[in-house]
């Protein structure tokens, strides 16, 4: 009956191993080094938590550890990982040195004329206003911020925040507006304290950059701390970014992204990073 018992199990174990491609593949994936392919993907060096070099000097962030748990679903490649500067990393990608990189970018028309882009985001990045906490009876959201001045800190055009307000004003005909007014510089250093002052009631901001400059002891505006709340407004996707050559990596990477936000791997390592379940805030 033990024997019969033994038997029964080793099938069935072996029966769910076949029927993981993907699972039965990785066992030989260190067997047959010619038929591995290596893949460079480019990051970003300080860009926390998104990717960045650790205190160990090791390629680390939440985009970098989606990239490493999709290459353990895939035996076919070996992923190798290089951080360079953003310019670096646009231009490597477009030549070919990297065949993927990862820098928390949003998609823009541009993007999508030079890179292959997947079908599925690796994060997001969790957009919002700051604004006087004496406005707190009469801001709540993004709406409720329409309705009382609508009055932002300018932005540039050039700017993906650009288009967030656009695209909410256009969604919105009828209805309040957002005071969209193009700045002539890309970022404005003294926006909180325009805030602060009346100038503005609001400042589009991401809520990573709140946290840190705001709320952070060591930020350079924690001073206003007490002055300053935040409230979320989307989450703005963002995307790898492949040569133009990688149609079967980008196929293979999605493949295998479905099956990590199925298991619970992203939203398990976007808690380790962010704190939250980032992709909660994704509406579209």
């Amino acid at each position: 009956m033990k024997k019969s018992t033994k038997v029964f199990t080793f099938l069935l174990i072996g029966s769910l191993f076949l029927t993981n491609p993907l699972t039965a593949a990785k066992k030989t994936k260190k067997g047959k080094k010619s038929d591995i392919r290596v893949v460079q993907i480019a990051h970003t060096p300080t860009n926390v938590p998104y990717g960045f070099l650790n205190e160990k000097g090791e390629s680390d962030g939440f985009e970098v550890s989606v990239l490493k748990a999709v290459d353990e679903l895939l035996p076919q490649y070996e992923f190798k990982f290089n951080a360079v500067s953003d310019d670096e990393l646009l231009i490597g990608i477009e030549t070919g040195k990297y065949q993927l990189g990862t820098k928390g970018a949003w998609l823009t028309e541009e993007r999508k004329k030079k890179f292959l882009i997947p079908s599925t985001p690796i994060a997001a990045s969790v957009i919002g206003l700051a604004y006087r906490t004496s406005d707190a009876d009469k801001i709540k959201d993004i709406d409720s911020f329409a309705a009382y001045s609508g009055k932002l800190i300018p932005i540039s055009p050039l700017s993906a925040q650009y288009s967030v307000i656009d695209d909410y004003n256009k969604a919105h005909a009828g209805q309040p507006q957002i005071k969209l007014v193009p700045s002539d510089v890309f970022d404005i250093a003294d926006s909180y304290l325009w805030v602060l002052e009346g100038r503005y009631d609001g400042y589009l901001v991401l809520k990573l950059s709140f946290e840190k400059n705001v709320l952070k002891e060591t930020g350079a505006y924690h001073q206003f701390a007490d002055k300053l709340s935040y409230v979320p407004y989307k989450g703005i996707p963002t995307w790898p970014l492949f040569n133009k050559q990688e149609t079967q990596l980008v196929a293979d990477y999605d493949a295998a992204v479905k099956i990590l936000q199925e298991n619970g791997t992203i939203e398990k390592l976007s808690q380790k990073y962010f704190g939250e379940n980032v992709f909660d805030f994704v509406t579209e």
